[in-house]
């Protein structure tokens, strides 16, 4: 969580949200505030005024006392530390319970926003955060703890991610924090070295945001994407800027004609209602630009018009319609058929005489405020209900559990690596749109868009789903490999053999991570003839020549890692079937002629030789040096992305040996590298800087032999 600094790395955006918010934190006093130290026993401190002031507006009788408590304890601990900028250190965890604050969370939420970065950076422990708060702010701040490097090494930020993703299973609370928290940090990064600021913007660009729009905090979300639209583009920045601070200095206003033309037809129908000008971000500004070419009056907002009930949503539609030039085909209603993320409004447009045409936003408040914060106008989602809404079965009724965090949740539990997650989680967020597709028995599947019968099967039947021997999609026969629509009715159809197995084909058509780890744990598990026998010349064969010099050439260096086994006089050899270098956990296992097999323990020939009873012996990696290994990246098809791969690798210092770039196939590409590493401990920042290339959604390590 740790922020530090205070200085924005770049222009914010001018207007909405982030404006008023920015006008509300002031850190300066803020910090001046924390200096004087708490206030006396029951008395609120003067820096949690600003706090206090939003939360009451939400919640006018709200109890006090714990934000009293968890800023003094906040205070206390985190006296002396400082922010990279000089402030004193608790102003990050003020701007962070601000912004829920001003969201609309609830009490608990933001006691544990004021406490999150006590147990991961003062002596405060958890258990004495429960003693003192409770055990939900215990679990808020446990599930946003970092977890420390000493003990993960590089695996520290996605095993991190996976437990924050875990934890906001059982409360989702736990994401609202983090991504304030992120929110926060980002507007604080100018301090650090670009390089720093840039590797922070893409993770907050995959991870941080699509996890914003899928809980629907799109208040905090905009605002991340104008950030880091600033630091990673800064030139389409600065020229978006631009458009915006002229479009303001002109003296006509088109948007400004069109609000009063529709305050006044709904005047004359004797429909309550506000009409606003919502002024479009950064980065909605620039997408429109791309999408129309020369930009327009009314291109750079939108009208919301907010009413008291959702019929007079309809009415207000129903006025526009008739007073005004509909454009019918931007009509779309999200009140009759919400968004995953829990957001509802009717869409439509208005036309001018000179062709200018307005998009319109109609919802209730209520849809307002849910649209804006998502989850977190929730309140407290797990509160029991009144007794007269109580379920009938006793059951607590989650609304915060979509079909994606489940899918989410049930897929990370077969990927147990950190570096498989980390690409997966990444590939899976990059889904922005989801589809319902329907059951026979009428249940329904919540599926990504581009989701194909294959996926529906593992969605639906988990394993089981390797029986599926077809589907019938709206009625009629179809191949697994068929892409499914909003609003099919699919009916799987299961086989009885229990010998049925999933066809390696199968692969290139699973689209949903839950449906391709499946199918390649059964196929690791079950290899083919040809595999086996591969794997049988990898165990018993001779020596492999990566232990030996590589003969010199153009693009390799001899390689010199070295293992120390634990049986003398053993020769040893790298498995080829998983390639193992350093830093990687390894086994090994005596074969044939007095040698020993190194693996990963990750490897699945691992677990055959342990069930067919062969001894593990103990091995370890002595002092290396270099290293060749081959990667395997899947990317989406892009201009350049190849020169941006290799510029990253280059970037790296590994050399490329050889490379290979199969056909594209639905607009997906694989890549494989054999690259030579001056450190064989550098392969995981290697990994993770091809994963950063635009466009590439795993990168792996290859299962041949990369020599």
């Amino acid at each position: 969580m740790s922020a530090e600094a205070t200085n924005p790395a770049t222009p914010g955006p001018v207007t909405g949200p982030a404006a008023r918010w920015r006008a509300r934190i002031d850190l300066r006093r803020l910090g001046r505030a924390a200096l004087l130290g708490p206030a006396t026993r029951d008395r609120l401190p003067s820096a949690i005024s600003h706090v206090v002031d939003a939360h009451r507006a939400h919640y006018p009788s709200a109890d006090l006392e714990p934000l009293r408590r968890a800023y003094v304890l906040a205070e206390s601990s985190h006296r002396g530390q400082m922010r990279k900028s000089g402030e004193p250190y608790i102003t990050h965890p003020l701007a962070v319970t601000l912004i829920l604050a001003e969201l609309g969370a609830e009490t608990t939420t933001l006691t544990a926003s004021l406490l999150h970065d006590t147990v991961e950076d003062t002596d405060v422990t958890l258990d004495q955060v429960g003693e003192e708060f409770g055990s939900e702010v215990r679990y808020l701040v446990d599930g946003v703890t970092k977890l420390e490097k000493v003990d993960y090494g590089a695996a520290a930020e996605p095993e991190t991610f996976r437990k924050m993703l875990v934890a906001t299973g059982s409360d989702v609370r736990v994401m609202s924090i983090k991504l304030a928290d992120r929110l926060h940090n980002m507007r604080t990064l100018g301090v650090m070295r670009p390089e720093k600021q840039a590797r922070i913007a893409k993770v907050t660009r995959d991870v941080l945001i699509p996890l914003a729009e899928r809980l629907g905090v799109q208040a905090l979300k905009t605002e991340l994407e104008d950030l880091v639209f600033a630091i990673l583009h800064p030139e389409e920045y600065e020229h978006t800027r631009e458009l915006i601070v002229d479009n303001a200095s002109r003296a006509d206003d088109p948007l400004a004609e069109i609000a009063d033309e529709v305050r006044g037809v709904l005047r004359d129908a004797d429909i309550p209602a506000e009409v606003v000008i919502r002024p479009r971000h950064f980065v909605s500004v620039h997408r429109v630009a791309r999408k129309r070419g020369q930009l327009r009056g009314c291109d750079f907002g939108r009208l919301l018009v907010l009413v008291n009930e959702d019929a007079d949503c309809y009415g207000v539609l129903g006025e526009l319609h008739t007073c005004m030039t509909p454009v019918v085909s931007e009509f779309k209603d999200f009140i009759a058929v919400p968004k995953f993320n829990l957001y509802q409004s009717l869409h439509t447009a208005v036309a001018r005489a000179d062709g200018q045409v307005a998009e319109v936003l109609i919802r209730t408040h209520q849809m307002h405020k849910v649209a804006e914060a998502g989850v977190v106008a929730l309140g407290n989602p797990y509160a029991p209900p009144p007794e007269e809404h109580a379920p009938a079965d006793g059951e607590r009724v989650d609304p915060t559990r979509p079909g994606w965090l489940s899918r989410l949740l049930d897929w990370q539990e077969a990927a147990p690596d950190p570096d498989t997650f980390w690409s997966t989680l990444r590939e899976d967020l990059a889904q922005d749109r989801e589809i319902t597709v329907f059951r026979p028995d009428g249940g329904t599947l919540g599926l990504p868009e581009g989701a194909t019968c294959v996926d529906a099967a593992y969605a639906q039947y988990g394993e089981d789903a390797h029986a599926c021997i077809g589907a019938r999609v709206n009625g009629r026969l179809a191949t697994l490999s068929t892409v499914l629509r909003d609003g099919d009715t699919v009916q799987l159809l299961m086989g009885q053999d229990p010998a049925s197995e999933p066809s390696r084909e199968w692969l290139e058509h699973a689209h949903t991570p839950a449906a391709r780890i499946a199918i390649q744990r059964w196929l690791a598990a079950h290899p083919t003839h040809e595999e086996a026998q591969e794997a049988a010349q990898e165990t018993d064969g001779e020596p492999s020549a990566v232990l030996r010099p590589v003969a010199e050439g153009p693009t390799s260096r001899p390689t010199t890692a070295d293992i120390t086994v634990d049986q003398p006089g053993a020769t040893v050899r790298l498995a080829g079937c998983c390639t193992p270098v350093p830093p990687d956990e390894v086994t090994g296992f005596a074969v044939r002629g007095g040698v020993v097999t190194v693996h990963r323990v990750q490897c699945a020939a691992v677990e055959r030789m342990k069930s067919a009873g062969r001894a593990e012996v103990d091995v370890r990696w002595g002092d290396t040096t270099e290293c060749r290994v081959t990667l395997l990246a899947e990317s989406f098809v892009r201009p350049h992305l190849l020169a941006d791969l290799t510029e990253a690798m280059a970037l790296e210092g590994a050399e490329i040996v050889s490379a290979t770039v199969e056909p594209p196939t639905q607009q997906r590409v694989r890549h494989t590298y054999t690259l030579q590493l001056p450190d064989a401990a550098h392969l995981p920042a290697l990994m993770r800087a091809m994963r950063n290339v635009p466009g590439v959604y795993d990168v792996s390590r290859a299962q041949t032999p990369g020599v």
